[in-house]
C-alpha cells in the first residue's frame, strides 16, 4: 500500500460515529412476551416497530448492543440492483420468481421511504441510480444477458458506456431511481416509536436455545427464560437450527470497507462492478463533505490472505482511481449466502412454525432485511404475504442447490479435517506487539495474540460451534472459524455466531 495516506489503525465503522443508540438492561430474570425477538438489527428493529404498531406484545433482546451487527457495518444501500441475478434467477426459478424477487425488493423500497416520510427522519436518505459496470470484455456480454432479463421482468433501466463517475468502462447496466441513506439514524427513530408503543430490550442478553412444546420458549445464556407464542430470529445466523441444517446451506463471506475524502466532488450514483475483485463505490456526507465509501474483496470468512490485505487492496484501488487526500474509517462486514442465493425467510422448519427465521442476504441487507421483517410479521398478523413461498427456508431446488450443497461441505469437511492435522511451529517469542500466531502448547494447537502493551492472550482454536479450528484476522484482530463463519476477540469472546459459547483460554506461564 502506498505510504501517502495512513490507514486508520483500528477498524471502526463510520455509521456508529455519528449516531449513539439508546442503551437498555440485560435480562436478569424471566419473563412472558407475545412475539420475542433475538437480535437488534435491521429486520428485528422493523419487525419490532410493525408489530408494537399493532398493539402486540414485544420483546426484543440482542447478545451486544443494537445496531452493533452487520447493519451496523453496512454500505447502506436500497436496491434491487443485487449484481447480475435476474439472468440466473430466470434460468434457475422462472420468470415469476425472479419478478416477485425484484417486487420484494422494491416494497421494501417503498416502505422504507414511506416510513422516513411518517416520521420525518433525517436520515441522509437520497435517490441514486444504481450501475453494474465492467472493464472485461467477457463481463460486457454478461450485462447484455442481464438487461435482456430487465426486459422480461420490467425492469427500469438500460446500458450505457458512460457513467457520472470519473473512470472507464466498457459498459454499464443501470438501474433507475433507487436509494441510499443512513441505516443507524434510521433505525434509532424506528426504536424509539416501537418502545413508544410498549417494546421492550434487553441487550447484552445471549439466546442459546429454544425449547418448543405448545409454545416456544428462548433460553438466554445466564439461565432465563422468555416464555412467548413466536420467536424471530433476526440475529444474522440462526442461534436454532431446529434441524433445519443451516449450517450445511449457507456460507459466510467477509468483505471490506473504506471510508476516504478524495480532491474530487462526489458524481452521484451508486455502483458496483461485474467482474473480480468487487469493487462497490458510493458515497456519504460527514461534516458537510463528501465521503466515498469504497468495498469488496470478498472472501470465505477465516480462509485465504493476511485481511490487512483487503484493506490496502481497496486504498489502493481508490488512489488509483480518484486519489485520496484522507483515509478516515476502515471496517468489515460478514454476510451469509444460501445455496440458490435467495435469503431464507420464514419458520425455521415445517414442524416449529411459530419460530421464524431471517437469514442468507448476500450482502443486501437494507432490502432483504426489511422484506423479512415484513414477511414475517404478516405471518403473525395473519396477513396474506406475496413472498412467502419464494421466501420459505423449506424449499430445495435441484439446481443449483445441490452442487452448491455438495460443494460448501466438501469444503467444510476439508477445513474441519485440515485444522487438526496442520502443523504449527511458530513461537511465540517471535511475535511482535499486535500480532498473532498459531502454536501448539501441550500438544494442543493455541492461538496466541500480543498486544500493543506486550500483553499476551492464548486461546484454545477449537471453535465451540462444531469443532473447526479459528484462523487468525489480522485485519480486524479476530479470530474466525473457516467453516461455518463464527468470530471471536483476541480475548475468546463470541463476537458473531453461530457460536454461543467463548473459545476456551489457554494459560501461557
Amino acid at each position: 500500500m502506498s505510504n501517502s495516506v495512513n490507514m486508520p489503525q483500528f477498524p471502526q465503522a463510520f455509521w456508529r460515529d455519528f449516531v449513539s443508540p439508546p442503551e437498555f438492561p440485560n435480562l436478569n430474570e424471566s419473563v412472558k412476551t407475545d412475539t420475542a425477538i433475538v437480535g437488534g438489527g435491521i429486520t428485528g428493529v422493523t419487525a419490532a416497530y410493525l408489530l408494537c404498531k399493532e398493539g402486540i406484545n414485544v420483546t426484543l433482546i440482542d447478545a451486544g448492543s443494537l445496531l452493533n451487527g452487520v447493519t451496523g457495518h453496512t454500505t447502506a444501500k436500497i436496491t434491487a440492483q443485487h449484481g447480475m441475478i435476474y439472468d440466473e434467477f430466470i434460468q434457475h426459478f422462472g420468470k415469476e420468481k425472479a419478478s416477485l424477487y425484484y417486487q420484494a425488493c422494491m416494497e421494501a423500497k417503498t416502505f422504507i421511504e414511506d416510513t422516513i416520510k411518517t416520521h420525518r427522519i433525517d436520515c441522509d436518505y437520497s435517490q441514486e441510480d444504481a450501475y453494474i459496470f465492467t472493464n472485461s470484455q467477457e463481463y460486457v456480454y454478461q450485462l447484455e444477458k442481464e438487461k435482456k432479463a430487465y426486459e422480461e421482468l420490467d425492469i427500469p433501466g438500460e446500458l450505457v458506456n458512460s457513467m457520472p463517475l470519473n473512470i472507464s468502462v466498457k459498459s454499464a447496466l443501470k438501474m433507475d431511481n433507487q436509494a441510499q441513506f443512513h441505516p443507524l439514524k434510521y433505525l434509532k427513530v424506528l426504536i424509539d416509536e416501537a418502545v413508544k408503543n410498549g417494546l421492550k430490550i434487553y441487550e447484552n442478553t445471549t439466546a442459546v436455545d429454544i425449547e418448543y412444546n405448545k409454545h416456544p420458549t428462548i433460553i438466554t445464556r445466564d439461565e432465563h427464560r422468555i416464555n412467548c407464542n413466536y420467536v424471530i430470529q433476526a440475529s444474522h445466523y440462526p442461534f436454532y437450527d431446529g434441524q433445519g441444517f443451516y449450517p450445511t446451506r449457507m456460507y459466510p463471506e467477509r468483505s471490506y470497507i473504506i471510508a476516504v475524502k478524495t480532491p474530487d466532488k462526489f458524481p452521484g450514483g451508486m455502483y458496483i462492478n461485474a467482474e473480480s475483485p468487487s469493487r462497490s463505490i458510493r458515497s456519504t456526507s460527514m461534516n458537510g463533505e463528501d465521503l466515498w465509501l469504497i468495498a469488496g474483496e470478498k472472501h470465505k470468512t477465516g480462509q485465504g490472505e493476511s485481511t490487512i490485505k483487503h484493506y490496502e487492496a481497496l486504498h489502493d484501488y481508490a488512489e488509483k482511481q480518484f486519489g485520496i487526500s484522507e483515509f478516515v474509517y476502515r471496517w468489515s462486514a460478514q454476510d451469509l449466502t444460501t445455496v440458490d442465493k435467495v435469503p431464507y425467510i420464514g419458520s425455521v422448519t415445517k414442524n416449529e412454525e411459530n419460530v421464524y427465521v431471517a437469514t442468507g442476504y448476500r450482502k443486501w441487507g437494507m432490502t432483504n432485511g426489511t422484506i423479512a421483517a415484513k414477511t414475517i410479521t404478516d405471518h403473525i398478523l395473519g396477513n396474506d404475504n406475496s413472498y412467502s413461498n419464494l421466501f420459505t427456508p423449506s424449499r430445495l431446488k435441484a439446481d443449483p442447490s445441490v452442487r452448491n450443497f455438495i460443494s460448501m461441505n466438501a469444503d467444510v469437511a476439508k477445513h474441519l479435517i485440515g485444522g487438526k492435522l496442520e502443523y504449527t511451529n511458530d513461537t511465540i517469542k517471535d511475535l511482535n506487539p499486535d500480532e498473532a500466531t498459531v502454536t501448539r502448547i501441550k500438544g494442543k494447537r493455541t492461538g496466541v495474540y500480543k498486544d500493543q502493551d506486550n500483553q499476551l492472550y492464548g486461546v484454545d482454536t477449537t471453535c465451540k460451534h462444531l469443532g473447526c479450528e479459528v484462523n487468525w484476522n489480522s485485519g480486524d484482530r479476530t479470530w474466525d472459524c473457516p467453516c461455518h463463519g463464527s468470530r471471536y476477540s483476541y480475548t475468546g469472546e463470541v463476537i458473531e455466531g453461530p457460536a454461543k459459547e467463548p473459545l476456551n483460554k489457554v494459560e501461557l506461564e
